[in-house]
């Protein structure tokens, strides 16, 4: 039996973040690394490593470069791409959805976009569609109540933190 790790599950992605991922690693192969290579190959002509600033810091950037490229191309490896504009059953929340939600507990309303672990983008309402609030919304419909439950007491009694109504549904 193979045990699949966290870094090893799907990464469902929308196309516009796996676009963002594509760009990430071309910046960093093809612009920033050979700049740090070619910096690192003139420090290094320049004798002394030892105690040659550019050399060191450069051979650390170097890395940091390395690792992160090894990061976004196993991210991109696992990706599924999940394009909504695909979607059928628009009348339910699935990856990719605009999710419009009231809030029975404190009277407001909030939008939250369900999208890929790579793409959380809390400023613009993004969510990961592996968070609570956003697995309490899958499958879920418009008029459906959902809530997130914050404690669970000695006695059992859970405590919920939220409670929302679902509004709206849109797919882009």
């Amino acid at each position: 039996m193979v045990k699949l790790t966290v870094a090893d599950e799907k990464n469902y992605i929308t196309p516009e973040g796996y676009a963002l991922l594509e760009a990430e690693f071309y910046q960093l192969y093809k612009v920033e690394r050979p700049e740090v290579v070619r910096t690192v190959s003139w420090a290094a002509s320049n004798g002394d490593r030892s105690e040659n600033g550019d050399y060191i810091y450069g051979k650390r950037r170097l890395r940091q470069i390395d690792g992160r490229l090894k990061h976004v191309m196993k991210r991109m490896d696992l990706a599924e791409v999940v394009d909504s504009s695909r979607q059928v059953g628009l009348e339910k929340v699935y990856f990719g959805a605009w999710v419009a939600l009231y809030s029975l507990t404190g009277d407001d309303e909030v939008e939250y976009r369900i999208v890929g672990k790579d793409e959380i983008e809390l400023a613009q309402g993004w969510i990961s569609w592996v968070s609570p609030l956003a697995k309490a919304m899958l499958g879920k419909s418009i008029g459906d109540e959902i809530g997130l439950q914050n404690t669970v007491n000695d006695d059992g009694e859970v405590t919920v933190a939220a409670q929302y109504e679902i509004i709206g549904i849109r797919y882009q």
